[in-house]
């Protein structure tokens, strides 16, 4: 029994070092949880100047197509956890923190719009050897805008494509819109109380909102503040600068399967843009949600991976 407890209070000893030396390592060791709870796992790769991490499943068909999955502002792969484990099984599946976020590499000065970003997704689909089967390209909110540039832009790369909530368009004013185009972030996070802010803004139910329990809303913070001069320049770019509506003007270039999916309760990318992006891909089956805001990756998993499968399975090419 005494050398149980020894044991166990070298390891608390050890983990509260580590977590003074580095308070976000709770945070990493959550969705290490999350991820290893999804059935995923998780690699890096070098592509052109950055290195990328990503989360994946290869426990699928032979023949099944790759789905790749981008996250969107403030975002990192871990969104997509829910849906990536109602997939997984049935197609191979690509989570990455896109160039920038999350554990893939930021290069200080390097552009991280809307363009630069399409360009970098289409060497990821090159360099990981999606393309076989089929690569399937889904974006959520910024990463909405990069997949379907990707898909307007690199055809070959991208065989059918999934916009959800996606940024790109100029939808119907909101209070989220408005303060992005004076200036602002409206998704800052500095103390409690834009903390709850920004929770407040993206999540409809409250229930499926993440907890943060002490110390784990502290250390967020934290590192939000430490992202504040990033996030505030990728804004400028794809929130107010010359490239912020032109995935919805190449989007008519985009000739494949497409599936538009929105909530109507989007108090971020208003569901207005739904419809504007429908006119540029015809083709695109259409999902309009109930009860969710901004994540409906998060707070309607099933449906969002329901839209997927039928967009995989029955998705036709514009003639």
């Amino acid at each position: 029994m005494r050398i149980v407890i020894v044991i166990l209070a070298i390891a608390l000893a050890a983990a509260a070092i580590l977590l003074w030396r580095d308070p976000y390592s709770l945070v990493r060791a959550e969705f290490a949880r999350q991820r290893v709870s999804a059935g995923l796992s998780k690699e890096s790769v070098v592509v052109g100047d950055h290195r990328w991490v990503y989360a994946y499943s290869d426990d699928a068909p032979a023949n099944a197509p790759t789905v790749v999955m981008l996250h969107g502002f403030t975002g990192s792969k871990e969104n997509w956890y829910l849906v990536a484990q109602r997939l997984r099984g049935h197609y191979r599946l690509l989570v990455p923190d896109l160039p920038g976020w999350g554990e893939s590499q930021r290069i200080a000065g390097a552009d991280y719009g809307f363009a630069a970003q399409s360009a970098r997704v289409a060497a990821f689909i090159d360099a990981i050897g999606g393309k076989q089967h089929g690569v399937v390209l889904l974006g959520h909110s910024m990463g909405g805008g990069i997949a379907a540039l990707a898909a307007a832009r690199y055809p070959r790369d991208v065989a059918r494509v999934g916009l959800i909530d996606a940024a790109g368009v100029r939808f119907a004013d909101n209070r989220f819109g408005e303060q992005v185009l004076a200036g602002h972030n409206p998704f800052a996070v500095s103390d409690a109380q834009t903390l709850e802010r920004y929770l407040g803004t993206v999540f409809v139910d409250a229930r499926v909102r993440p907890a943060m329990p002490w110390p784990g809303a502290d250390i967020y913070i934290s590192h939000r503040r430490g992202e504040a001069a990033f996030e505030q320049g990728v804004l400028d770019r794809i929130g107010r600068g010359p490239e912020s509506f032109l995935p919805g003007e190449e989007a008519a270039k985009i000739h494949q399967p497409a599936l538009l999916l929105w909530c109507r309760q989007d108090a971020v990318i208003d569901a207005s843009a739904l419809d504007l992006y429908a006119r540029q891909i015809p083709q695109a089956s259409r999902v309009l949600l109930d009860g969710c805001g901004h994540m409906s990756v998060m707070e309607k998993p099933d449906a969002v991976a329901q839209a997927v499968t039928t967009l995989i399975e029955q998705g036709q090419p514009r003639r």
